[in-house]
């Protein structure tokens, strides 16, 4: 079954102490356990998909208009955190897809300790053509 982990960022935290704060080894340290989780996700074959996502300050929240789009900057100002990034996996159980979560969460952060991020893990629904189960 396929799952989405999606990594939550505070936005305050993103403007008082985003990565591009941190120390250089800090932030080695951070992308070389993504790199070495995420190849680890790729040779088990559960990975499916992963991406980071830009920070809040590039993000639009777009409704339905009269006519045309309304657009206005987000996140949306009672908002305390924004999607970072995510993966999509294929795993036999929702207790697997909890653990490859929970080591997402465990990325190093400043000072090396693990950055115990929320990540909110959903199931994917399968499309059928008339319906969507999961």
């Amino acid at each position: 079954m396929k799952y989405i982990m999606m990594m939550q960022f505070g936005v305050a935290g993103w403007k008082e102490g985003n990565i591009t704060n941190w120390k250089p080894e800090e932030v080695k340290k951070n992308m070389d356990y993504l790199i070495a989780l995420n190849n680890e996700l790729v040779a088990s074959g559960e990975m499916v998909q992963t991406e980071g996502l830009g920070g809040p300050e590039t993000m639009k929240i777009v409704r339905a208009g009269s006519g045309k789009p309304v657009v206005t900057d987000g996140p949306f100002p009672e908002s305390k955190e924004f999607l970072a990034g995510f993966w999509i996996v294929d795993v036999e159980t929702a207790e697997r897809a909890q653990e490859i979560a929970a080591l997402i969460s465990a990325l190093p952060g400043p000072g090396g300790k693990p950055a115990n991020l929320p990540i909110e893990v959903r199931p994917v629904m399968k499309h059928t053509g008339t319906e969507h189960t999961l």
